[in-house]
């Protein structure tokens, strides 16, 4: 093969494990919106480098843009061979895209492949990528059998998937993927969300390697994820599927509740402010109690209080309606929120091959 090789993604994906690194050469903000799975950032134009050239385009014309991107990126190629590749050995094998597979990734290739080594690049690039995605997220979403886990909030159903990970069972966690825990309350203050490009390219990663064979483990969620919307034929193929209730006294629900959202009874004001997103559905009087139980730091009575007027009424409204097999689901009583209580259920549930 003569390199550097281009090809089509639908040429690439069967192999897409073997190269030694993936490289996006495209832009630092353009990395952060969303990659191919494990992708590093070697971008031959920085943000504001990239700003700098299209502005020259528009305004100049297109040979001083050219001349002025060239320099731009030559310069960054070689200080990625300098710092990042130096030290390869010859049958290094990479695979480099950007946005449409031309110029940026093209420079990048044409350098690398010339020092000699065995240089991929994706034709199409980002884009083309981002097309397959789309594509066949519905088709992998049809593949899998689906233990839906549900239960009330602070059942304790993030910490049963988590161990079912630990176990090895096939589990797609999309609060997890989503940075965010699906409720008004949801949002982790260290954290923010990714873009819902990047949802999905890690919902197609993690459907790209799992086995048909053997059943998904999943969570009982609603169509959004705080501001990602889980994929429409992902969400329909979960809902028809068979479900699993998790069922855990009210206090251990409350300490439960406690332990994981900690951030909030340490900052009882950060607390307040998304308590007040609430005002609509309760009224400003129910609002102002349940924040100056916040202040007065009478948590436990706050979280019992939003389980019973909040949490619980519209979880029970929610699952039978969306989730047609829940009816039917496997009872799962946890005695207590304790390591060994969640290994035991994940072993009732998986049974490792």
């Amino acid at each position: 093969m003569k390199y550097p090789a281009l090809l089509s993604f639908a040429d690439i994906l069967p192999q897409l494990e073997d190269f030694d690194a993936i490289i996006d050469a495209r832009s630092p903000g353009e990395f952060a919106e969303d990659h191919i799975p494990g992708a590093v950032n070697c971008p031959v134009l920085t943000d504001a480098e990239r700003v700098q050239v299209g502005t020259m385009y528009k305004q100049v014309n297109v040979f001083e843009a050219k001349k002025l991107g060239a320099a731009l990126i030559a310069r960054n190629i070689a200080t990625h061979i300098e710092t990042l590749f130096i030290d390869k050995p010859k049958d290094w094998k990479p695979l480099i895209y950007c946005w449409r597979g031309g110029n940026r990734s093209g420079a990048m290739a044409h350098i690398l492949a010339k020092i000699g080594w065995p240089v991929v690049q994706l034709d199409g690039g980002y884009k083309e990528y981002r097309r397959h995605v789309s594509a066949s997220l519905a088709e992998h979403a049809a593949r899998f059998t689906y233990n839906v886990v549900c239960g009330p909030t602070g059942s304790g159903k993030s910490r049963l998937l988590q161990v079912l990970a630990s176990q090895g069972a096939q589990v797609l966690d999309l609060e997890q993927l989503a940075a965010h825990r699906g409720s008004v309350l949801g949002n982790l203050p260290t954290t923010s969300q990714p873009s819902q490009k990047a949802f999905e390219s890690s919902i197609w990663h993690l459907l790209q390697h799992f086995d048909p064979a053997y059943p998904v483990f999943a969570e009982s969620e609603s169509k959004k994820v705080g501001n990602l919307r889980v994929p429409d034929a992902l969400m329909n193929n979960m809902r028809g599927s068979s479900c699993i209730a998790l069922a855990l006294a009210q206090p251990d629900r409350v300490q439960l509740l406690m332990d994981d959202y900690l951030h909030f009874v340490t900052d009882p004001a950060l607390l307040n402010t998304q308590l007040s997103c609430l005002t609509a559905l309760h009224g400003r009087d129910t609002i102002a109690r349940w924040q100056k139980m916040a202040l007065d730091g009478n948590m436990e009575e706050l979280v019992e209080a939003l389980l019973v007027k909040h949490y619980d009424p519209a979880y029970l409204q929610s699952i039978k309606r969306n989730f047609a097999q829940f009816g039917d689901a496997q009872v799962l009583e946890l005695p207590d929120i304790s390591d060994e209580a969640f290994e035991a259920a994940a072993r009732a549930l998986h049974r490792p091959v």
